[in-house]
């Protein structure tokens, strides 16, 4: 049998999974019948991969079972220590992703029914894991790692504030001010988790509580002195080759800017600066795609998959792509990646729960702080979801992305660095 058949025989399988909410079954997404050029069949793909990540984790947090029902893997024996944050890595992470789509995507027919279900879900799982008395109580503030996914839940409070805030009812919302404002006990470290506490603290801002300027405020400088030029920010002061600005640093820093810019002139005049290093990191990701959809796997967290597209997703997200790059190309790019990582095998377990791996069951590749919950920051990667189906990024016709265009001896402009001078915050020193 050869690869490609297998390759087939993948696909059909995971769409067969289908979707598990019921009222759904009109969406066909087999794969075979796809046109390469339509970008509602795409929509379409996203969407079922969007159910099949989702489906097992509302649905449990949704009854308030989900310390019950999701299996914790863990690598390197770590079971006992990461069941301690493995449940709200999986809630935080998972509605971080999913939140652009439940604030602003379809109200009618069949996505409008799965928005509709699933944002009802979604405030049911919120409620589950920041009630004292419910057995899905989540840990916020004990150990180190709640933090990182207090600011994943954060930040999907930012990117809905109608479904995932004002729609909570007022017990709901007191849990969940106290619940984030809980993590403030935990001293982030001196790298990227900087941003985590501002996170939670611009969450808090949007959410009417109050919040602590500083803790944003030192974060923000603080990663404007680690930037280290061409749209790259270093892990802390050193440059570390990994997706980090991708999965944490450059998007966080966008939406804590979002959030938080307008209570001060000082933070809004950085958003130049931070905007247009977004979009430098964002055509390197567009580039760092290859023509058959695999990317290197470089650096630590790969088993986030194709969550390392964080940056380029939110660029898009915000139509602020930088030339040449045309939305409908990081479509077809990201759908690529998607379907190349989705084809492996026991990607899920039996019942629908992520593995641990980066191109199939992979657990040998995973760090001590790896475990089910982690995984779920694929999602990060489903957030053009949240733009309309009439927008270039889905209407526009599938297009070969830079990487198939060079490699298939197409025609193509060079690529320059971002200088210095054209991303200088305002408390930066320029030099020569």
């Amino acid at each position: 049998m050869s690869s490609k058949t297998l390759s087939r025989m993948g696909r059909r399988g995971f769409l067969r999974g289908g979707i598990a909410l019921g009222a759904l079954a009109g969406l066909d997404l087999s794969a075979e019948t796809t046109p390469i050029d339509s970008g509602e069949e795409d929509r379409k793909f996203w969407l079922q991969v969007l159910t099949k990540v989702t489906d097992p984790v509302l649905n449990a947090a949704s009854q308030r079972r989900l310390k019950e029902l999701m299996p914790v893997e863990a690598p390197h024996g770590n079971v006992s220590e990461r069941s301690q944050y493995t449940y709200l890595e999986a809630m935080g992470r998972l509605l971080s992703g999913i939140a652009p789509w439940l604030e602003s995507g379809s109200s009618t027919g069949t996505e409008g029914a799965l928005r509709s279900q699933y944002a009802d879900l979604t405030r049911k799982a919120i409620d589950a894991g920041t009630d004292p008395a419910s057995p899905d109580f989540m840990n916020f503030n004990k150990g180190s790692q709640p933090v990182v996914d207090a600011a994943f839940l954060a930040l999907a409070i930012v990117r809905a504030p109608t479904e995932l805030w004002h729609k909570l009812d007022s017990r709901v919302q007191k849990n969940t001010i106290a619940a984030l404002q809980s993590s403030r006990q935990i001293r982030p470290g001196y790298n990227n988790w900087l941003l985590f506490s501002a996170m939670v603290e611009a969450a808090l801002s949007v959410m009417g509580a109050w919040w602590d300027p500083m803790r944003v405020d030192y974060a923000v400088r603080t990663m404007n002195t680690w930037y280290k030029g061409d749209g790259v920010y270093g892990d802390g002061p050193s440059f570390h080759w990994d997706y980090y600005n991708s999965f944490v640093i450059q998007p966080m820093l966008l939406n804590i800017l979002d959030s938080i810019s307008k209570s001060s002139t000082a933070w809004e005049s950085f958003r130049p600066a931070i905007t247009v290093r977004a979009q430098r990191y964002a055509a390197i990701q567009e580039r760092l795609i290859g023509p058959d959809g695999t990317f290197p796997p470089i650096g630590r967290s790969l088993c986030y998959r194709f969550g390392a597209f964080h940056l380029l997703a939110e660029v898009a997200l915000r139509r602020v792509l930088p030339e040449p790059i045309a939305p409908s190309q990081v479509r077809s790019a990201l759908t690529t990646v998607m379907r190349r990582m989705l084809d492996a095998p026991n990607v899920f377990d039996e019942k629908g729960w992520l593995r641990i791996g980066f191109h199939g069951h992979q657990p040998s590749i995973a760090e001590s702080y790896i475990s089910t919950g982690s995984s779920y920051l694929c999602s990060a990667a489903l957030l053009p979801l949240g733009l309309p189906a009439t927008d270039l990024f889905w209407s526009g016709r599938s297009m070969p992305w830079t990487s198939k265009k060079t490699w298939s001896g197409e025609q193509v402009g060079p690529d320059h660095a971002l200088e210095d001078h054209s991303a200088i915050m305002p408390d930066r020193e320029q030099t020569n």
